[in-house]
């Protein structure tokens, strides 16, 4: 059975939108009672909205039905935010419009909250990440990408697993996960992977995304790239342990030293007075160690005492020169291949040139040993300059570090060589050396696949 007019009028009057019957100039016909009640005084709707707003109901009463959003001013004092909704009413005897107007400042400004919080964490250099109930990503931010080193499209839909660098495990991720779908916050630092293999650490908060029933939803996880930090963490505890070992080294040669120089002494005169071969090698055997002994003490003192020498200009290229010449012709490298770019007209370095040329030494004989044995093993020596510095880069294609044992090539008396076959000082004294000229050494290694060694040293007058 079709709706009386007597109907429609009462749905008209109990709508709780102001809605308003109009004719074709914008006058208003007929006004409903949530309108009256608010004393709307307008003879025209057109007198109700702003320039912008203005624009858009005009057009709608062209072209209707149509939908638009704009301020509504109920009186000069009195404004909405309200969504329009033009529509031609059928079967009237004149062109008439029905035009309902909601009242959505609410959730206006709910939405334009919500705006303002997704442009802040879009545009945080804070790498931000959103995760679903489930797990997978749903949403990552410009930074998370940029750190990552993935686009958006290959990070949303996985897991955070994706990133994973194995140095935590499944017990760990356990016990994050049992926090935050318990509502609560996690906050703690992880080592994470890039694309491009990297390693990088981040201060991760985790933080449950809730509903209106208090239900996990999802979950925003928050990074602060804190790698730089590591890195800085790491060079003052081995600065550290660096001064400690400098400050030993000196007493500890004095105290060995003497002993030894006896006891070198007694090996020598019992050799020269006994004629027995098994006595003479196991003397020679005890001479070898007690030689061992005296390198490691020399050593020592090398890195304890004041450097005697006279701070120059150096040229980096040519002490490179001379490194090599002293390697590359030795026994041990002639299966070997030397790449070498030296850039030109490299800027001198303010620094003592045969402690320069003892720490690429140090560098290019642990390539060498890593190489032996592969028969398609090279060595590549690279330097360039920056605004401030001058780089030289080593590289060799082979045995490589492991990644437990990276952190500590640089510690004094740590060494992966055969026993007898290294001090593990050579690496500790070179780092002294180049920090001792404002500059650094970083390594980076795959087992298997070969090191990278770069030094670094400030250009003359940076």
């Amino acid at each position: 059975m079709p709706l009386t007019l007597d109907t429609y009028k009462q749905i008209f009057h109990h709508l709780q939108d102001f809605a308003f019957i109009i004719d074709e100039s914008s006058s208003i016909v007929e006004l409903n009672a949530s309108a009256a009640s608010r004393k709307f005084s307008q003879t025209k709707l057109s007198a109700c909205f702003s320039d912008a707003g203005l624009e858009l109901y005009e057009r709608s009463l062209k072209n209707p039905p149509m939908t638009f959003r704009a301020d509504f001013f109920v009186s000069p004092k009195e404004r909405f935010f309200t969504e329009v909704s033009v529509s031609p009413i059928t079967g009237s005897k004149s062109a008439q419009l029905l035009v309902v107007i909601r009242d959505i400042t609410a959730q206006h400004e709910k939405e334009l909250e919500l705006i303002r919080f997704s442009e802040v964490i879009h545009q945080t250099v804070n790498p931000i990440q959103i995760t679903s109930s489930e797990g997978k990503m749903i949403y990552v931010n410009p930074a998370f990408e940029h750190i990552t080193g993935y686009s958006r499209e290959e990070l949303i839909g996985q897991n955070p697993n994706k990133l994973n660098s194995g140095k935590h495990g499944k017990d760990f991720w356990k016990k994050v996960w049992l926090k935050i779908n318990s509502g609560q916050q996690w906050v703690g630092q992880i080592q994470n992977r890039k694309k491009n293999g990297e390693l990088f650490y981040s201060e991760l908060v985790i933080s449950p995304i809730v509903d209106e029933n208090r239900s996990v939803i999802g979950f925003l996880g928050a990074h602060r790239d804190i790698t730089e930090q590591k890195i800085l963490e790491r060079q003052v505890v081995r600065s550290q342990k660096m001064e400690t070992f400098g400050t030993l080294a000196a007493g500890i040669a004095h105290e060995v030293g003497n002993p030894l120089t006896s006891i070198s002494s007694l090996v020598q005169v019992v050799q020269r007075q006994t004629q027995d071969d098994f006595v003479q090698e196991k003397l020679e055997l005890v001479k070898n160690q007690i030689n061992r002994i005296a390198k490691i003490i020399r050593e020592l003192v090398d890195f304890s005492r004041p450097s005697t020498h006279e701070v120059k200009e150096v040229s980096i290229n040519l002490v490179v020169r001379e490194a090599l010449n002293i390697v590359q012709y030795g026994k041990k490298a002639r299966s070997i291949k030397f790449n070498v770019a030296l850039e030109e007209n490299l800027a001198f370095v303010l620094a003592v040139h045969d402690q320069v040329l003892q720490v690429f030494l140090n560098i290019l004989m642990n390539a060498v040993d890593a190489s032996m044995g592969n028969p398609d093993s090279s060595i590549s020596i690279l330097t360039k300059q920056s605004d401030e510095r001058v780089e030289i880069t080593i590289s060799d294609n082979g045995t490589g570090i492991a990644e437990h044992h990276l952190g500590k090539v640089f510690d004094p008396f740590f060494t992966t060589k055969e026993v007898g076959k290294g001090t593990g000082l050579g690496l500790w004294v070179s780092l002294g050396i180049i920090r001792n000229f404002g500059g650094d050494i970083h390594v980076e290694s795959e087992l298997g696949k070969g090191t990278t060694f770069n030094v670094r040293l400030p250009k003359k007058g940076e």
